[in-house]
């Protein structure tokens, strides 16, 4: 037998369970079946340990004060338990944060400024926020940005139920919305990472708005006002 590198063509994904397949029955000498298959085996451990703790996680969700909270939390699109407690626990009070842009800020997803006399440029994410729920968010809005607007998952709907009906539905707006800003974004041109760094952005403001009870959407009255508000700013700078 030659030994020569295997390359998988099989899924652009890898281990999948297609992958893991192909790996189990590549033709290779004993002893090199013998090392991959310990590989195998360490790596079926660490998943089954995650697998453990991911149930232990919402175990200790259902029994704990941030619960309501979570459940909220999971009606976003790939929003689930782990991730909910996170953003819950690293937080801590979302009422300290004005608004979500603020709270966007905090996570360090705003974009960068730099300012010399009359000329302002903008670079890229500041990061200068918590890091770990930033790339909790980023990771949040990668799956986001893959499924079909309007569509709703039996996942999605399981986590969904119970939940009151403004809260579902303030989700599903920010779900739809979220997934046009992105595809509109890419149709103009919009590098993919820079698209889903404007998705996390967006999804950091939703997700101030379901914790901090702010449910229903901006009036047109409103929007004006905080523009003119904006602008104002601006000028007496």
């Amino acid at each position: 037998m030659s030994s020569a590198w295997r390359h998988y063509d099989g899924t652009k994904s890898k281990w999948t369970a297609a992958h893991l397949t192909w790996l189990r029955h590549l033709d290779m000498s004993p002893l090199c079946r013998e090392t991959l298959d310990e590989y195998l085996t360490t790596y079926e451990q660490f998943v089954a340990k995650i697998d453990a703790m991911d149930r232990r996680i919402e175990e200790l969700a259902g029994q704990k004060s941030s619960a309501a909270k979570a459940k909220k939390l999971v009606c976003f699109l790939d929003i689930k338990t782990v991730c909910a407690l996170s953003l819950i626990v690293e937080t801590g009070d979302f009422y300290r944060f004005a608004k979500g842009d603020i709270y966007a800020a905090y996570l360090g997803l705003t974009p960068s400024e730099h300012s010399s006399g009359e000329h302002i440029r903008r670079g890229g994410i500041s990061k200068a926020g918590n890091t770990h729920l930033r790339r909790l968010l980023t990771e949040s809005a990668q799956g986001i940005c893959k499924g079909q607007i309007g569509h709703k998952s039996k996942d999605l709907l399981a986590r969904q139920e119970g939940n009151a009906r403004e809260v579902i539905v303030y989700a599903d707006r920010a779900n739809d919305r979220i997934r046009r800003k992105y595809y509109r974004m890419i149709r103009s041109g919009k590098k993919k990472n820079v698209a889903v760094t404007a998705i996390a952005r967006e999804l950091a403001c939703f997700i101030w708005g379901m914790m901090t009870d702010n449910l229903e959407p901006r009036t047109s009255t409103q929007k004006k006002g905080a523009v003119q508000v904006q602008r104002s700013v601006k000028t007496s700078v």
